[in-house]
Formats: structure tokens, sequence, C-alpha cells
């Protein structure tokens, strides 16, 4: 085995947090940011698109490249990758929509693909999907190109949903928010946890997404005109109080390391 095998295949304690409320209270939070630090960056600070999102790429590659070195789960350098992974999903399907011209349609229907091709490929690798089962950094990459596909396709789902069909930001919220419930009732059910996990985590994208534009976004085009900066600086906070609560008190460590090959 040579040495990048065994970087990949070490084994390492678990790099995700336990699946609690606080973990879809910041997932859903740091998507808001993912869209309303995006549209600051590139209307309030006027950077552009193409410029924000080469310098926030540019930081995604380096905060995730700090968070693959670490050997357990660690909260602020794993929730500092989300919101990265985030405002660069966000960048991404709008660079495809606004600056290529490719249409909303078009890049779900892609974003999804690529998610399911990745979803293939960690499973034929792997044999499992479960987040609880991140104990080698092969797996981890897997993972974290699952997540930028699901921040990329909720994106482009939620505007599909709240601005080509007209349906408003509003009503977009409740529709994935229903959708949620309608996941989360079908796992109390009985319904598979991975399965399950995974839906909730790209319907949480375009939720979270119509949630940010619902508040930011001015009177007249269907928002409650807070702003990108006040929507953008009030979560901010919020995540980071909640990570610090977190981060003293471990209530979302996994302390035992599953078998290698779990599934659940």
């Amino acid at each position: 085995m040579n040495a990048n095998q065994s970087a990949l295949t070490e084994t390492l304690l678990c790099k995700v947090p336990q699946i609690t409320l606080a973990f879809w209270v910041i997932k859903i939070m740091a998507t808001t940011v993912g869209e309303t630090a995006a549209d600051f960056l590139i209307f309030n600070v006027g950077l552009g698109l193409v410029v924000t999102s080469l310098i926030m790429s540019a930081l995604l590659v380096a905060v995730l490249a700090y968070q693959l070195k670490l050997r357990e789960y660690v909260a602020t350098s794993y929730w500092l990758v989300v919101v990265f992974v985030s405002i660069v999903g966000t960048l991404v399907s709008d660079y495809m929509v606004d600056d290529l011209g490719i249409s909303l349609v078009t890049t779900t229907i892609a974003f999804s693909i690529g998610l399911a091709v990745t979803f293939l490929a960690w499973y034929a690798s792997e044999r499992t999907l479960s987040i609880h089962s991140i104990l080698t950094r092969k797996r981890e990459l897997f993972y974290w190109a699952a997540i930028l596909f699901t921040f990329a396709l909720g994106t482009s789902a939620g505007d599909l949903i709240a601005e080509r069909l007209g349906l408003g930001y509003g009503v977009s919220a409740l529709i994935f928010g229903a959708l949620i419930a309608c996941v989360y009732g079908a796992y109390r059910l009985g319904g598979g946890a991975v399965a399950t996990f995974w839906v909730a985590y790209i319907l949480t994208r375009p939720f979270g997404a119509s949630m940010g534009d619902l508040l930011s976004q001015p009177a007249n085009h269907g928002g409650l005109g807070l702003g990108t900066t006040g929507t953008s600086v009030l979560f901010l906070v919020t995540i980071a109080g909640l990570v610090a609560y977190l981060t003293v008190t471990k209530r979302d460590k996994i302390e035992d390391r599953p078998a290698a090959g779990a599934g659940a």
C-alpha cells in the first residue's frame, strides 16, 4: 500500500457530529448564510460573481484541507467547512445560471445527476452511505463531495420554485418545510435512517435559501427587507453561539467508534 492509499484509508475517529436538533438548526442557518453572504459579497461589496467565486473557493479549499488533517470531529472546523461549502455551492449554481445562461431546470437536473453519481461511487467503494461511518479520509472526501452537490442542487431547486415558477419565497419555504416534515414523519414510521437523512439534507438547502431570501430581499421583491448584511450577521452570530456551546459541552460528539463498514 503506497503513502497516498494509507492516508486515505487510515482509520480515524468519526469525523461528523451526532444528528441532533442543533445539527439541523445550524445546517439551515448555514444554508441561509450561504445565500445571503454570497449576495452580500457580489452586490454590496461589489466583488462580482466571478471574483467572489474564486475567493470563496480558495477559502473552502483551505478550510477543507485543515478539516481533512484532523483525526476526529471538531465542531468549529466542521461547521466552518459547511458554511463555506454552502457559499460555494450557491455561487456555482448562480454562475451557471447567471453568467453561462444555463436554465434552472438544466442545472437542477445536472446537480441531481452529479449527486447520484457521487452516491453511487461512494457506495460502490465503501458499501455504505452512512455519515456515522466517516472513519477514513476517503469516505470523508465522498461525504464533502456529496454535501457540495446537495448545496448546489438545493440552490437551483429553490430558485426554480421561488423565482422561475413565480411562487415567491414564502410559499417556497412552506413547500420545502412541508416536505421536510414528511421526511421526518417517514423516519419516525420506520423509514431508513440513511435515506431519510440525505433527503432531509437536500431539502433543508432550498428551505434555508428561501428563508434567507424571504428575510433579506426588499418588500417589492417579496421579502421582509432585513437586507443581506443584517440577515448574514444575525445568522452567523447564532451559528457561532451554537458551535461554541457544542465545543464546550461536546453534546454532539460521537464517542463510540462504529465498525468500519457500518451502514447505519
